[in-house]
C-alpha cells in the first residue's frame, strides 16, 4: 500500500533512499511518487511549490 505523506521536508527524507521520483502534472496539483525498495510514498502540492520541491530531490526524476 502507498504512504502518503503530508510534509514536504520529509518528503524529501526519504529521497536520498529512493529509487526515482515520479512527477504526475494535473491541472491543479502535481503528484510526486517516491519509489523505495520497500513501499511507495506520495504527496500532492501546488504546482509553484512542486517545482522548488523536484530541485531538492535526490534521485532520479521521471516526469509522468
Amino acid at each position: 500500500m502507498p504512504a502518503e505523506i503530508f510534509d514536504s521536508s520529509r518528503f524529501v527524507e526519504i529521497s536520498e533512499r529512493a529509487e526515482y521520483c515520479a512527477v504526475k502534472r494535473l491541472k491543479d496539483v502535481v503528484k510526486l511518487k517516491l519509489s523505495t525498495a520497500s513501499r511507495l510514498y506520495t504527496l500532492k502540492v501546488e504546482p509553484a511549490e512542486a517545482e522548488e520541491l523536484i530541485k531538492k530531490l535526490q534521485c532520479e526524476i521521471r516526469e509522468i
